[in-house]
């Protein structure tokens, strides 16, 4: 029975301790609040932070921190200026009455001053030094006056400038750092003078602890040392050293037997900073070798132990000091990783908030596409017959109102006559001359006046098509609202993943080639890499302008590189400052899995200059390759016109980044829409993919497209309308698997339908591709256009054009260098 009570027990017990551990932690959590609410809030770290600057000297009698301290905390914390005063003043009073007494001259005179002279100057932070340093100036002479007997001492007259200008830079910079001391700063990274100014600050506090003993190890060495250990833990060499030496100065400038002090603190921080790889342990060992150093060959005065119980007794508070600490300290200092990851972790932010920012715009102009493109048929149909009933009854109101058949025909026969009347309508609407044989009759026998209602629908009609003309082009520019509303939302949301794909960190891959390089014996500077994706690789090198002089980066570099990373990686971009000290900038990518090479011929209608033909070749940014040909209704300048605007408007729409169907659509919603003359052109539209070799054809209007592959001729075709005569219309879209070596020969009408006497034109043009013995694109353009032209006898009676364009693997000028092997085992890391 007692085992089984036992056993039932001990779950509770567990449980119970559980409870209790939780809220231990609670506990301590909320006492850590309180605690930080009234240090901090209340202000009562101020009061401490004044007793001990109260008290804090300098060359053995000046004490210029308290009044610089004072006006600091009355300028920033106004409400905790008297907590701040009792600490001065408490301070002072454990030096002497003198000093005291100066101390709250000081602070009277100046609040006196300040409230007499507020309306000569602004409460700003500019203007406080300077009443700072008067006010030191004044009551220091006034004391030094009284003190030798009312006559000025020159000693005592520079005492007082020099004092005077301690607290004018002591102001400063304590107005850098009172704000660290609220609960409402907002954290942010500290700036070099903050970093500095903290540290003069941690020191000055440090000093008023001059004198004091605890189990005969002297306080101040202690603290000293725990600073400079948690600078050099946490920020290294640099820091660490500097705050080494700034609280080693303003101790010996307290006392001049601390002047060792400041060796040894310097020393410390740098070994400190040097071994912060192994963290608290490598800080603690860097202070203990400085120590032991330090105590052998400098001052005599002080025993060695005791110098190292001191050092031992700082470690020993650095091993107590919270991790929590000590992180939230590195977050403010430049370099370190905490700072890093910080600055990280807000460019992460600031990179998801854009992103959704940029998808919230998506949406909305997705869902304004949608609204322009919906339409309500039903009421499209009610307003139709609505449309309808109008036009006839300004028929009716013309003709029939004053007739005396009107009953008859619009009471008994309201149908029939509705139905005739929209016969004759629909029958004049056509285009017709005139009525059918068969409705004039039946118009003739049920209206009396058969000849003015036909006038009256024939005038009437003339506004009708009008207004209907109108309305179909506000229905074709909501169409292309649309269509582009759609567009721009599918760019933004792609704009949107892209802003996601956060960059990579590869400090480990730029030493690795960093190191390759060098070894190979190239001098470079720095390497940056943003991108080590396959076929996607994007690297940044630095180098001086003369390891390029005679073009190494792509000679050299980019081989090696290529060998590094299996991938081919080609010189992108090159910019490279001249003279002896010059560097180079060079943009290292992937080169594409294949190139296009094109040619082209052209001629205008009898041999002019003007052709009604436009082609042109475009890049587009997305690592494909697009080739157009448009022909311009006629021939002339108003043709070319046409065509060359085609061609423009669909290379800014491409280059955008919008689909290549939405693009034509709204380049022919545009030109649809411009103009109201018929002039209407053709588009041949190849889009390449020079990645995998997959071509798209997109014909509008156009002649046929041939690819030769060998002795092989492949014939591509569509059947779209040209571009501006109907609004909507779908394209066709011809996907063809291109392979390396074939040609894509592309011509407008005036070439696959120029040749005389000949009525197979698929055929004449397949003979004549198949019969060229060359691969060069423009020779191939060059000939076929000669061939149509012969065949004329060298008459050009319409505008002929012809683009030629070669599919090739896009293979390095520079074949890859094998490196070492040494690194040759690091390659797969990189990859």
């Amino acid at each position: 029975m007692e085992k089984a009570e036992r056993s039932l027990a001990e779950p509770v017990n567990h449980v119970g301790l559980g409870e209790t551990k939780v809220e231990v932690f609670k506990g301590l959590k909320q006492f850590s609040a309180h605690l930080q609410v009234l240090m901090i809030e209340k202000g009562l770290v101020l009061l401490l932070i004044g007793f001990l600057l109260g008290r804090a000297l300098i060359l053995s009698h000046l004490t210029p921190f308290a009044l610089p301290f004072f006006a600091a905390v009355f300028m920033l914390r106004r409400n905790c200026a008297p907590l701040a005063l009792m600490g001065l003043l408490a301070g002072a009073l454990t030096l002497s009455i003198e000093q005291i007494s100066y101390s709250f001259a000081c602070i009277v005179i100046f609040l006196v001053s300040y409230r007499l002279l507020k309306n000569f100057h602004k409460e700003d932070t500019v203007s406080l030094p300077f009443f700072v340093f008067f006010t030191v100036m004044v009551v220091k002479s006034g004391f030094s006056y009284f003190q030798s007997g009312q006559q000025f001492v020159p000693y005592d007259v520079l005492m007082a400038v020099i004092e005077s200008s301690l607290a004018f830079v002591l102001t400063l910079i304590f107005m850098q750092t009172i704000p660290f001391l609220s609960l409402k700063k907002r954290i942010k990274t500290l700036k070099t003078e903050e970093i500095v100014s903290l540290i003069i600050m941690l020191a000055s506090i440090t000093s008023g602890t001059i004198g004091w003993t605890l189990y005969g190890l002297s306080i101040e060495h202690i603290f000293s040392r725990y600073l400079v250990l948690i600078f050099s833990f946490i920020s290294g060499a640099a820091v660490g050293s500097t705050v080494g030496v700034v609280t080693g100065l303003i101790f010996s400038l307290a006392s001049v037997s601390s002047f060792f002090q400041m060796s040894l603190l310097a020393f410390a921080g740098l070994l400190g900073g040097l071994l912060k790889e192994w963290r608290k342990a490598g800080a603690a060992g860097g202070l203990l070798i400085a120590t032991l150093l330090a105590g052998m060959y400098g001052d005599q005065g002080v025993p060695l132990m005791q110098t190292l119980y001191e050092s031992i007794a700082a470690i020993a508070l650095l091993f107590l000091t919270p991790k929590f600490f000590t992180n939230q300290l590195s977050k403010l200092i430049p370099g370190t990783t905490e700072y890093s990851n910080e600055q990280q972790q807000y460019l992460r932010k600031m990179r998801d908030v854009t992103a959704s920012r940029v998808e919230q715009f998506s949406d909305v102009f997705q869902a304004l596409s949608k609204s322009f493109s919906q339409y309500n048929i039903d009421a499209l149909d009610d307003y139709e017959e609505r449309e309808l009933d109008m036009f006839l009854s300004h028929v009716t109101e013309k003709t029939c109102q004053t007739c005396f058949k009107k009953e008859q025909c619009w009471t008994t026969n309201f149908h029939q006559t509705y139905h005739l009347m929209k016969d004759v309508l629909y029958e004049l609407d056509d285009g017709q001359a005139g009525l059918s044989q068969k409705l004039t009759k039946e118009l003739d026998t049920h209206c009396f006046r058969p000849k003015r209602v036909e006038e009256a629908i024939q005038q009437q009609l003339t506004y009708y098509q009008a207004n209907q003309k109108l309305k179909k082009q506000v229905h074709d520019s909501r169409k292309l609202v649309a269509e582009q509303l759609r567009g721009v939302s599918e760019v933004m949301s792609d704009f949107a993943e892209e802003i996601q794909r956060e960059r990579e960190n590869h400090h480990n891959q730029e030493e690795q080639i960093f190191e390759a390089i060098e070894s190979f014996g190239l001098e470079i500077e720095q390497v940056d890499i943003y991108s080590l994706q396959k076929s996607n690789v994007d690297i940044e090198i630095n180098l001086p302008y003369s390891c390029n002089s005679h073009g190494e980066c792509q000679k050299l570099v980019a081989p090696m590189l290529s060998d590094i990373l299996g991938d081919n990686v080609i010189v992108h971009k090159e910019e490279c400052e001249g003279g002896p000290a010059g560097v180079c900038h060079v943009t290292f990518r992937s080169a594409k899995a294949f190139a296009v090479e094109t040619g082209a011929a052209h001629a205008a209608k009898g041999g002019g200059l003007v052709s009604g033909d436009s082609y042109s070749t475009i890049e587009l940014g997305a690592g494909k390759y697009a080739v157009a040909i448009s022909d311009g209704m006629g021939n002339g300048e108003r043709a070319h016109y046409e065509s060359h605007e085609t061609l423009r408007l669909l290379q800014q729409i491409l280059k955008s980044g919008i689909e290549e169907k939405v693009a034509i659509k709204s380049v022919n919603s545009i030109l649809s829409l411009r103009t109201t003359d018929e002039i209407f052109s053709t588009l041949d539209l190849v889009i390449i993919d020079l990645q995998d070799a997959v071509a798209n054809f997109l014909k509008v209007g156009s002649t046929p497209s041939f690819i030769k592959r060998g002795s092989k001729i492949m014939k591509v075709e569509a059947s779209n309308l040209p571009i501006g005569i109907l609004q909507e219309f779908e394209v066709d879209v011809v996907s063809e698997q291109l392979k390396s070596g074939d040609l894509i020969i592309m011509m407008s009408d005036g070439v696959f339908e120029g040749p005389r006497n000949v009525e197979n034109n698929d055929m004449w043009m397949k003979r004549k591709i198949k019969e060229l013995e060359t691969e060069d694109p423009q020779m191939i353009a060059d000939l076929l256009m000669e061939e149509v032209i012969r065949t004329r006898s060298g008459e050009i009676e319409d505008d002929m054009t012809v683009v030629v364009a070669k599919v090739e693997h896009n293979l390095p000028k520079w074949t890859s260098i094998p490196m070492h092997l040494s690194f040759s085992k690091k390659k797969k890391k990189i990859s």
